[in-house]
């Protein structure tokens, strides 16, 4: 059994309060359902599916004690009594599976996105247009009742404890670290002074809920800017909120505003629980460990080297609610991993709409998508084991349709199976690997190295009564590659050519297109040859510039950056900014790194020749030659939709989804959620 695989990670913990069954949390993380109509219905089945799944304690996303603190107009608050109820659904969901919940109390401070936004002192964040206004003595006084005020609330909503938020450069963090205090009364100045109102915040909430009510306090541990927390300091905080009544302290890995990743993909597993190790010996209160834990052989691993008490896993239960029940069963290899991309959960939250997940669209939506078993099992093909073919089969096959899945090259993965390829994007392995467990459990035939033609589908024997056509894309040729390939010069090759290793890298290269196909590329060809920053800590520290003892972790620490010495031009036609449709929340590692590593990037570029003395270009109405010896192409894609094409002319029930339907840029995120939408729906659209 995998409890016994992994017995600290399944060992009893005894908080206070009360006892947890395992030491997995599912940490805090918005949803958006918080602020829509509705949304407390969709959260009780969220947070249900999840204590269902068998986590220990569930922590939710930041709900704020008053206006001021809504990290935007409309954001959530808990303030009056009327609230509870709604509250209450979320909460007896919960209980309903002997689950636990906190809820998490979020004061934005100078991060809210609205004109009234407060701070210790009037200094703009460097991510928001609002300045906020200093706090007065009153101002502080409220604030303190009316974090009070919001944890009684949320105690006679049901909740089994509140998690203070005071990490992530929010109100709270803004008090403590110089960076933002800048005040000279009481709660400025020295470090006593600095901590003094989240201090004062605990001592009143403990006190009017009592000992019986779980106290978590979110403590900073790295702030990953300058002028931020001396590590003294934050061990003297830890024994100061230790003293006045915190349960447990979870751990914060740095501010909004720092130019260093935290929990993107390229960030190595478990890559900052030393911070966790390092407050954990200072204190005796449980501590947990956060950022990048989304196996439970990593959770374990951080377990047993006594790094902390319990592991937080935010996004992997968004990516697999059963996620604690399949490890404490043995079926790791069934866990649908967490790939870390932020593409459907926080780039959406950043954009204004609900939060869900690549891989896992059901979540956040599980009273939208049916989930009932199909009441007549319809033979099914799907053509095309990318994404959204594999997605699709797998749903299909589980609601109880008899899937066959066609892909014509040797293995299933399409796009993801290059994505895997670069390096920062190994976590990809993980999806491929839980779709081809999938299809053996759910006995999905699979056909590979079969291109199948519209006959053999539409053949008596086969009797298909529905076929998806998920066949993806292929890139597009252009005459600059078109050209190349007629004369035989294997210096211009498409970026599926150079991923898969049919060609070597050169080592000056130009990269023709900016999209995320091209970012890639010039991440693959710039990783250092011997080593990917992201499956080592200290190469990802070394590259980033963080060092544990240094103000903030990072106040006079030089980066290094690290890579493969190739000279690389990243080239685009649009004459704008390279990288701006990039994810929202990881675009900006994309472009710092390669501009970190000497990238020379180019818009508003007409090319040219091919010719000896290299890539012939036009950019502003001056003409340049790059000196290149190779040329990758990433212009675009073009869709395989033949296939459709034959079978709807000839009267077959066909669907098309993914690339097949829409090739533009590659997006997983539509692709898996088409996948999943139309295998819920095939059913009654088959009627």
């Amino acid at each position: 059994m995998a409890h016994q695989q992994f017995p600290h990670l399944f060992a009893k913990l005894n908080l206070g309060p009360f006892e947890l069954p395992n030491r997995v949390v599912m940490g805090s993380m918005h949803t958006g359902l918080e602020e829509v109509k509705g949304g407390h219905e969709r959260l009780a089945a969220y947070y249900g599916e999840r204590a269902k799944g068998g986590v220990g304690l569930i922590i939710t996303g930041g709900i704020s004690p008053n206006f001021a603190g809504r990290v935007s107009p409309f954001s959530a608050q808990l303030s009056w009594a009327w609230q509870v109820k709604h509250h209450a659904l979320v909460t007896e969901a919960v209980h309903a599976y002997g689950g636990k919940i906190v809820m998490q109390i979020l004061h934005a401070g100078r991060y809210a996105f609205h004109p009234l936004c407060v701070a210790p002192s009037r200094l703009k964040a460097p991510i928001n247009k609002f300045t906020p206004f200093s706090l007065g003595g009153f101002g502080i006084g409220k604030t303190i009742r009316d974090f009070t005020n919001c944890a009684r609330l949320a105690r006679k909503a049901g909740y089994d404890g509140v998690e203070i938020m005071g990490s992530e450069g929010y109100l709270l963090h803004q008090f403590v670290a110089p960076r933002t205090n800048r005040r000279k009364d009481e709660f400025g100045g020295s470090f006593v002074n600095r901590i003094r109102l989240p201090l004062e915040i605990v001592r009143k909430i403990r006190a009017a809920c009592g000992p019986d009510f779980l106290l978590i306090y979110r403590l900073s541990l790295l702030d990953l800017v300058e002028n931020g927390m001396q590590w003294e300091e934050t061990i003297q905080f830890a024994r100061a909120l230790e003293r006045v009544g915190v349960h447990v302290l979870n751990s914060g890995i740095g501010w909004h505003e720092s130019r260093i990743p935290t929990i993107a993909t390229m960030v190595p597993r478990a890559a900052f629980t030393e911070a966790t190790r390092r407050i954990r010996s200072e204190i005796k209160i449980p501590v947990i460990a956060v950022n990048r834990i989304n196996m439970p052989e990593v959770a374990e691993a951080v377990l047993a080297r006594g790094d902390a008490d319990l592991v937080s896993l935010a996004r992997p239960m968004l990516a697999d609610p059963e996620w604690t029940r399949k490890a404490w069963t043995g079926r790791r290899d069934e866990i649908n991993t967490c790939i870390a991309c932020n593409q459907a959960c926080l780039d959406q939250i950043f954009e204004g709409k609900v939060a869900t997940c690549l891989v896992n669209p059901r979540a956040a939506n599980e009273t939208l998508i049916p989930n009932t078993r199909a009441k007549k099992s319809r033979r099914v093909a799907v053509v095309g084991a990318g994404p959204a073919g594999l997605a699709c089969a797998v749903e299909a096959a589980r609601l109880g349709h008899s899937v066959t899945l066609y892909e014509g090259r040797s293995d299933i993965g399409g796009q993801f199976d290059l994505a895997r390829r670069i390096p920062g994007k190994e976590e990809f392995v993980e999806t491929i690997r839980y779709f081809r467990t999938q299809i053996s459990l759910l006995g999905i035939t699979l056909r590979l190295n079969h291109s199948v033609t519209a006959d053999e589908l539409l053949a008596p024997a086969s009797a298909f009564e529905a076929v998806i056509v998920a066949a993806g894309v292929r890139p597009r040729v252009i005459p600059l590659l078109a050209e190349a390939r007629a004369r035989g010069d294997s210096r211009v090759v498409a970026y599926d050519e150079l991923l898969l290793g049919k060609v070597k890298p050169g080592s000056r290269v130009a990269v023709i297109g900016a999209g995320g196909i091209g970012f890639d590329v010039a991440t693959f060809l710039l990783a250092p040859a011997d080593h990917s920053l992201s499956l080592t800590p200290a190469g990802f520290f070394k590259h980033w510039g963080i060092r544990y003892e240094a103000r903030g972790g990072v106040e006079g620490i030089k980066p290094e950056a690290q890579g493969s010495g190739r000279k690389v031009y990243l080239l685009q036609r649009k004459d704008e900014k390279l990288g701006i449709r990039l994810g929202k929340t990881t675009g900006w590692i994309h472009r710092k790194m390669l501009a970190d590593q000497g990238v020379t990037m180019m818009a508003g570029v007409t090319y040219g020749a091919y010719a000896s003395a290299g890539l012939e270009i036009t950019r502003g109405g001056k003409s340049d030659v790059l000196d290149v010896d190779q040329i990758v192409i990433c212009a675009g894609q073009e869709s395989e939709n033949r296939l459709f094409s034959e079978l709807t002319a000839r009267g077959a029930p066909v669907f098309i989804i993914g690339g097949a339907a829409e090739a533009g840029e590659l997006d997983a995120k539509r692709a898996i959620s088409q996948g999943v939408h139309l295998a819920a729906e095939l059913e009654n659209r088959l009627k």
